[in-house]
């Protein structure tokens, strides 16, 4: 896929702030004048620059890139928009479906206040692809949370923050005396699941949106609602359930957080076609324990099992994996910031800040949680961790699976993305930095000595004994693929089952200013043969996370589907790709255009559903 040429435009930097850009909606309008191309002087500099040729890829340059990626798109579809396909052609054997797209889409308010684009309200997207016609239809709406509500005058369609969100500081609104910390903008994950579409937040319950016209439904009960089933694992009473119970009038009555939180990564068990999530106590942030409800439900929402576990640790979860017998959660630590709680919670800096990494284990902990009990013959105490041996933060995860052999020994095996504790910083995530409300690449984009802090694949394998015992634990490199790398993928009809093919986002390292991220590559992994295969999207293209639409019988029978970022034309695309082909100049199959006014910023999570 060739990247197009453009002509340079001057924009004067008084127009143009990280975060404070104007929506994507108003720069793309024809009466705006947009450039094709946007060239600008960093803060500081001459407000004009000329580039050149050779200047294509210098710092000015690359830095604005990166800025256009989180521009605030305010408007929304009514209807939906048929969209047009600019590159090859919708095969006619793709399956019918829908690909969500869930992520942050407002940045700034009309008041002056940034938000971290974790704080950002959800913005929900859809791709309705037809296989037999080849049309493709998109439709875009905010996720309508309370705080959106709160925050959106519909009548003058102008916004106000007033929740400061957990990574945010207000600039143009209250700031002292602010508790509106839990600022649920539902816009990290996207599942269809029971006939129900949600969207999914790190801190409370999800949102229900109509399918058809992805108007907001309401809060979804996912935690309590029709939860009948007893609990177990839970031990007699500590100090820190003491401590607990002093801090829930607080937390749930003046900071009014949800009793619970859940995890916006859930699991799909394909074999049992049962869906799988966690959840954790909102006091267990504060406190060094750690308390975590797993459900598992059947294909019409039924509860079917619910276990909890208390770990003596104090940890964030973002994501986490199962296997025939077992919940995994590795131990990301982390500890109490004394200083940072403090001007926390007086509004002076972001809730966040209350926590820091703990990278004081050298090893990394690997919780084995038992998944069913009553059927598990082992004598291990889940408690204990499994120590692998090497320091790891996680990020995500691909897949996880367990093989037992004749004698009742076992080998697990998970392919995830990790990143290392001394890179990892809750409030420099994306590198927004909350006193100047901008966004900095240079912190994902560190020095060639150091990129190996950055996220990157890796393979950790846990070989127990027929007691549960481990035997040897140990982490490497995916195939030895050490370029940065995010969101591994496989196809879900493998979840909890052992896959040959692991597909990341990756970078072509071929920025000289941007050589890590933003991801501008899609690469395959096989785990067996130990290939690896890459297409890249071109210069000055960015890329999301992958999904995987299967089609056929075969592991890599189907196709991928990855959203496409061309900031250099202010662009984004839906390329679909043929994951046998990958390496292959033929391996994009279409590129389907959305509308300039219509450009969205970069999305977290998708979800692929077929058509019924």
């Amino acid at each position: 896929m060739q990247a197009i040429s453009c002509c340079h435009s001057i924009i004067p930097t008084k127009f143009l702030s990280p975060l404070r850009l104007t929506s994507l909606s108003q720069l793309s309008s024809p009466s705006a004048k947009t450039p094709r191309a946007v060239t600008i002087s960093t803060p500081g500099k001459s407000n004009f620059f000329k580039p050149s040729t050779s200047e294509f890829d210098d710092s000015t340059t690359a830095y604005w890139d990166y800025q256009f990626l989180f521009v605030s798109q305010r408007s929304e579809t009514t209807e939906p928009i048929s969209l047009r396909v600019v590159d090859g052609g919708i095969p006619t054997d793709f399956p019918s479906g829908t690909y969500y797209l869930t992520g942050p889409g407002l940045f700034t308010d009309d008041h002056g206040s940034t938000v971290h684009p974790l704080d950002g309200h959800g913005y929900l997207r859809a791709f309705e692809i037809d296989g037999v016609t080849g049309e493709v239809k998109f439709m875009a709406k905010y996720v309508k949370t309370e705080a959106q509500v709160e925050e959106h005058d519909p009548h003058t369609d102008t916004w106000r923050f007033t929740h400061r969100g957990p990574f945010s500081v207000l600039k143009g609104g209250k700031k002292f005396g602010n508790t509106k910390v839990m600022k649920n903008v539902a816009n990290t994950s996207v599942l269809r699941w029971g006939g129900k579409l949600l969207c999914l937040w790190e801190g409370g319950e999800p949102y229900e949106i109509e399918s058809q016209t992805l108007d907001t439904i309401g809060r979804f009960e996912a935690i309590h609602g029709n939860h009948s089933l007893p609990d177990s694992g839970k031990k007699n009473r500590g100090m820190w359930d003491v401590a607990a119970e002093m801090l829930k009038p607080v937390l749930y009555g003046v900071f009014n957080m949800p009793p619970k939180r859940l995890l916006s990564h859930y699991k799909l068990d394909a074999r049992r076609n049962r869906l799988l999530t966690v959840s954790c106590n909102a006091e267990d942030m504060l406190l060094p324990r750690s308390n975590f409800t797993f459900h598992e439900f059947d294909s019409n929402f039924k509860l079917l099992q619910k276990q909890e576990f208390n770990v003596s640790d104090h940890l964030m979860i973002h994501d986490w994996a199962f296997t025939d017998s077992h919940y995994i959660l590795f131990a990301n630590r982390i500890k109490l910031d004394i200083l940072g709680s403090m001007t926390a919670v007086c509004g002076l800096s972001p809730m966040i800040s209350a926590l820091s990494v703990n990278p004081s284990n050298p090893t990394s902990p690997i919780y084995l949680l038992p998944r069913f009990p009553d059927e598990s013959v082992s004598v291990r105490d889940w408690r204990v961790p499994v120590e692998a041996p090497s320091q790891l933060w996680l990020l995500h995860v691909g897949n996880a699976f367990e093989c037992k052999d004749v004698y009742g020994n076992s080998e697990i095996q998970i392919h995830a993305s990790s990143c290392s504790y001394h890179w990892f910083n809750f409030q420099n995530l994306f590198g927004y930095n909350w006193q100047s409300g901008r966004l900095d690449p240079s912190s994902m984009n560190v020095k060639e000595s150091e990129y190996e802090l950055l996220p990157h694949l890796v393979q950790v394998s846990i070989s127990l004994d027929s007691k549960g015992n481990c035997q040897k634990c140990y982490a490497e490199p995916l195939n030895q693929w050490n370029k940065p790398s995010d969101f591994p993928i496989i196809n879900l009809t493998l979840s909890g089952n052992k896959n040959t093919f692991v597909y990341a986002a990756t970078s072509s390292g071929s920025r000289r200013t941007l050589p890590h991220f933003p991801f501008d590559t899609v690469v395959k992994l096989d785990v067996l043969t130990k290939s690896v295969h890459t297409w890249s999207a071109g210069a000055r293209r960015f890329i999301g996370e992958p999904i995987f639409v299967p089609k056929g019988v075969e592991e890599d029978d189907g196709y991928l589907l990855v959203i496409e970022y061309a900031v250099s034309i202010q662009r984004c695309s839906l390329v679909i790709l043929n994951p046998k082909r990958i390496g292959e100049a033929d391996a994009p199959v279409a590129r389907v255009e959305v509308p300039k006014h219509f450009n969205f910023p970069l999305g977290f999570h998708g979800f692929w559903a077929k058509s019924n």
